[in-house]
């Protein structure tokens, strides 16, 4: 007879836009490796979290496709993996709310939760640029494209409801760009409002993934412009923000915001055990964030398996290869994230392959922060991989990036204590 699996037997991951690309794959990826790594009597209980109910049973059929097309996944599963789905539409903090109102009572922890969802919004691409450009330079432009733009201003639809919150608090609301709210805003209010479930992981503290990109380059991102309301590179933007709250939150400067942050309206100090942040990027892979018409699709794939044979490190191409550094942090042992980052400092970890696609997690370089945090790091890491032109970081710029935290991580904080006035 089977016995009942208690709550520390139990690992409770939460993956928002887990039904399509990056966030499915995460999700099969995590299936396999848990089933396969983990003793037979712990169990895995996946949160699907996605914009509609009937999108969250879609899922979870695939996934359990996914997990019958393998007798040995399919095996291991017998009474150590289930599912639950979760509305959540990451541009309405309504939506947002109402969702961890639920999963407060849903469920009884989270372990992890990667902060996958995201959009790009629309996308214009300056085809012969793009063409000549991939000629000259084919590695470099299919890693770090210089020829495509995002669209300027977009915002998220209004809010309030005029009717519920009064005329005066409706006509006074203000914009929320539409792709920061989707790739970060949204999340930060969820993972705040989720830290009670977090600081109960066991039988480490929870962990909150962000998932970055390549593209998060230091140029794309402005304090002035924090949702990059007038920025063309507006997912860049967004990314490069990721980056910066992620890598600052265990530095003393940013302590007393990131404490607010975990502070939740029923108590008056901090949770603990503090939830820890990682970052990770999946490297350039086919997801369909930026859609392509189907000849350019082919095309783009080729220029991708290009690229990787010329020695690319940072083309995983499939989205389960791209996987691989979410579904790392999400189940390495602590003492091996800790040692590592004792060692190496806090780095933004990427999905990488070699030649022939076997994939590994390696850290990223990051503007202003190099590969750790650490001084003159950056030649035990090599050339392969570097954004051309990148400079090895100073004492100088770690300030800078440490003081940019600080200022962000603030700004971030009077956000949420603003809005979630609003919405009250």
């Amino acid at each position: 007879m089977e016995q009942e699996k208690t709550i520390e037997d139990c690992t409770y991951i939460l993956i928002t836009g887990a039904n399509a690309g990056l966030g499915f794959a995460t999700c099969c990826r995590l299936i396999d490796e848990f089933l396969q790594t983990r003793p037979s009597s712990k169990a895995l209980k996946l949160i699907i979290a996605v914009r509609t109910d009937e999108k969250g049973r879609a899922t979870i059929l695939r996934l359990q496709k996914h997990v019958d097309r393998d007798p040995g996944i399919k095996a291991l599963s017998h009474h150590r993996l289930s599912f639950l789905t979760q509305a959540l539409e990451l541009t309405s903090l309504r939506s947002v709310q109402m969702a961890a109102k639920r999963l407060l009572t849903a469920v009884p922890k989270i372990d992890a939760m990667i902060l996958n969802a995201g959009i790009a919004g629309p996308v214009t691409i300056n085809w012969p640029k793009a063409v000549w450009r991939a000629l000259i330079d084919p590695v470099y432009e299919v890693t770090y494209p210089s020829f495509s733009t995002g669209s300027i201003g977009l915002l998220t639809r209004p809010q309030l409801d005029p009717l519920s919150a009064g005329n005066k608090s409706f006509s006074e609301e203000p914009p929320l760009g539409q792709i920061f709210t989707a790739n970060i805003f949204g999340h930060y209010l969820l993972a705040h409002a989720l830290t009670p479930l977090l600081s109960r992981a066991s039988p480490d503290a929870g962990r909150i993934i962000g998932v970055s990109s390549l593209e998060a380059l230091g140029s794309y991102f402005s304090l002035s412009d924090l949702q990059g309301l007038a920025i063309e590179k507006v997912y860049g933007s967004s990314k490069r923000l990721t980056d910066i709250l992620f890598l600052t939150a265990a530095m003393p400067a940013t302590k007393p915001y990131v404490e607010s942050f975990f502070t939740t309206p029923k108590d008056s100090k901090p949770l603990h055990p503090q939830p820890r942040f990682y970052v990770c990027q999946p490297g350039i892979c086919k997801t369909g964030i930026f859609p392509l018409p189907l000849v350019m699709v082919w095309v783009q794939t080729l220029a991708l398996y290009i690229a990787r044979w010329l020695g690319s490190p940072w083309h995983p191409i499939s989205t389960y290869k791209g996987a691989v550094s979410p579904v790392w942090l999400a189940l390495a042992a602590q003492e091996t994230l800790d040692g590592i980052e004792k060692q190496g400092g806090v780095g933004k970890w990427g999905s990488s392959t070699d030649a022939l696609g076997r994939e590994r997690v390696r850290r990223t370089e990051v503007d202003g922060w190099g590969y750790g945090g650490r001084i003159l790091e950056e030649r035990h890491y090599g050339s392969r991989g570097r954004r051309r032109g990148v400079k090895d970081v100073t004492k100088e710029d770690k300030e800078e990036f440490e003081e940019l935290g600080r200022v962000c991580w603030k700004a971030m904080e009077q956000l949420r204590v603003e809005w979630e006035g609003r919405l009250r």
